[in-house]
């Protein structure tokens, strides 16, 4: 495609837009995760509680997966730029009510689950219109690559909150830490004012899930159950979701139980290494060109490297397991939101994208809350000196403290590896590319009284709403809060 091309196409403009949106809210996701770690050590001191702790993560996705149809239907209603700043907005508001309750020394333990839940909301609102802006802004071919870089940046920031959070607390303390994250959503906002986002052209399937707000949510369903290959995608990271919730929460005591606190800190930050090896691959090869076979190929590779990690107490071999396992959740991920992105229509993309993400994400706190139970009542009892399979699987696995919870890794790594066969042995699932004809992303260049900072172009006029759906006035924030591309879950396989 020629650089010089109509209003509405997407050139290499479009892809220094989406870089400027990504710098910005990289730089946000970053701040939260500076501020999520800090006031996650806050209630640790306060209240010497881990299920306190624990149900911060809790609330901070439950709340979002329940509203996400609602949200999404909004979100192809409303203009997606706008939703974007909001949700910045939103997020600065909620690191500004966590400082002034801190100033009035009146902050507790509850007041963090209200913001952390209302974060939850209106993230929900932020993800599908983020992700549904890209496909407007960047080509096909590139989806992957993009794709890829958002992956890069969970992982960098995977690994860079924790250790820029922890120093930060002992020099500036926790105010300081949430200056710096009310700064990075300005930044976030910054770089959106100076960018324009197309708007989707009306499509024969955003038509026919025109109506009440309710029917727009359900047709997110509607739309995934008619095409066989997508629910069938769907279900596969369902199922996927549960195993890897399930055995990365396990991660830790795991290495506890085998070695120290240094062991365990090294195995931990394989985790974000491994992550951002995977997405460093997306970003400069773009993956495998058949998508489907970076979903389910890699799936049998991620389902290997779970049952490696718990077939040997050392924890070297821990690590080196757990970093490979990491390195392929990356390239599982881009490889199924390039199939996604280029398979639904933009202007419905809102609502099925987070239709996508609440049902592939209703499996994460199942395989959250299934861990603490199958780990202490019976697999740890069952390779315990003395219980019932230390005799015949000690030899190999190794007995005592923590081999239970590696046969839970050897036994549940099964079920991906079976998911990524089903996914081959069914037709529409392995030939979702051919089944399923790509869309049409071009987008329409939204129109505004302001000279675009990044194109150098004047436009005038005023945005239009996708449907005929009175759209809010731009000031109206329903749809707010806090990072961009953050996963329910951090060991969730898919952000779906």
């Amino acid at each position: 495609m020629s650089e010089e091309t109509t209003p509405g196409s997407k050139p290499g403009k479009g892809l220094k837009r989406f870089t400027l949106i990504w710098v910005g809210q990289l730089v946000s996701l970053l701040g939260s995760g500076l501020t999520r770690f800090a006031l996650g050590i806050w209630v640790l001191q306060r209240t010497d509680s881990v299920t306190q702790f624990v149900l911060i993560t809790v609330i901070a996705g439950l709340p979002g997966i329940l509203l996400a149809p609602i949200a999404g239907a909004l979100v192809d209603r409303w203009d997606r730029r706008r939703v974007m700043i909001a949700a910045d907005v939103g997020a600065a508001l909620i690191t500004l009510a966590v400082a002034l309750l801190l100033w009035q020394d009146s902050l507790q333990v509850w007041h963090i689950y209200l913001l952390a839940g209302l974060g939850s909301v209106l993230s929900t609102f932020q993800w599908p219109a983020y992700i549904a802006s890209i496909t407007l802004l960047v080509k096909p071919e590139q989806y992957g690559r993009v794709n890829g870089l958002l992956q890069f940046g969970e992982a960098g920031t995977t690994i860079a909150a924790p250790a820029l959070a922890g120093l930060a607390m002992v020099t500036i303390d926790i105010w300081g830490i949430l200056l710096v994250d009310f700064a990075t959503f300005l930044v976030a906002v910054t770089t959106l004012l100076l960018v324009r986002i197309p708007r989707p052209k009306r499509s024969e399937a955003g038509r026919e899930g025109e109506g009440s707000i309710w029917k727009e949510a359900a047709y997110g369903w509607t739309y995934i159950k008619a095409r066989p290959g997508l629910l069938g995608l769907l279900f596969y990271f369902a199922g996927i979701n549960f195993v890897t919730s399930m055995c990365g929460i396990a991660i830790l005591p795991m290495v506890l139980r085998v070695g120290s606190e240094v062991s365990a800190g090294t195995v931990l930050s394989c985790i974000g290494i491994g992550m951002l090896l995977g997405s460093t691959y997306m970003s400069v090869t773009g993956g495998p060109k058949r998508r489907i076979n970076g979903v389910l190929g890699f799936g049998v590779m991620f389902s290997v490297f779970i049952f490696l990690a718990g077939v040997s107490p050392a924890v070297w071999w821990i690590a080196g397991a757990v970093l490979l396992w990491h390195a392929n959740i990356p390239v599982i991920n881009s490889c199924s939101q390039a199939i996604w992105q280029s398979k639904v229509e933009p202007d419905v993309q809102g609502r099925v994208f987070a239709m996508r993400r609440m049902i592939a994400q209703f499996t994460v706190p199942l395989g959250d809350f299934s861990a603490g139970p199958l780990t202490d009542h019976v697999f740890e009892p069952l390779m315990a000196e003395g219980g019932s399979l230390a005799p015949t699987l000690g030899p190999l696995i190794g007995s005592g403290p923590g081999r239970g919870i590696a046969l839970m890794f050897i036994v549940f790594a099964i079920f991906p590896m079976l998911t990524s066969l089903w996914g081959y042995m069914n037709p529409h699932v392995r030939n979702i590319e051919d089944e399923l004809p790509d869309v049409d992303t071009e987008g329409e260049e939204e129109e505004e009284p302001a000279e675009d900072a990044v194109d150098g172009e004047e436009a005038s006029g005023e945005d239009r709403p996708v449907s005929d759906a009175e759209e809010p006035d731009a000031a109206e924030p329903d749809a707010v809060e806090t990072d961009a591309a953050e996963p329910l879950a951090e060991e969730a396989t898919d952000p779906n």
